[in-house]
């Protein structure tokens, strides 16, 4: 009975770090993306590119987060 509370505990948290960060994340590459186009225009295409590059890395680091939550709570191996 601890195991799985204690299993349930720790989904919540890396559910929960993953989403936070992943936020953060978008924040500071959104702001980041926007000042260097407002100083150069020119270059906005290709700063899109490269961000929306850098946000598909940062996603996948969460879901990865996801995945090994999802793995801990349906397929638990510290359960006997």
């Amino acid at each position: 009975m601890t195991i799985e509370i204690a299993t349930l505990f720790a989904v919540a948290i890396i559910v929960s770090t993953a989403a936070i960060g992943t936020a953060i994340g978008f924040a500071l590459m959104g702001g980041r993306f926007l000042e260097a186009s407002a100083r150069q225009p020119e270059m906005a295409p290709q700063l899109q590119t490269k961000m929306f590059i850098l946000a598909g890395l940062i996603d996948a680091i969460s879901m990865i987060g996801v995945a090994v939550a999802l793995l801990l709570l349906f397929a638990n191996p510290f359960v006997g």
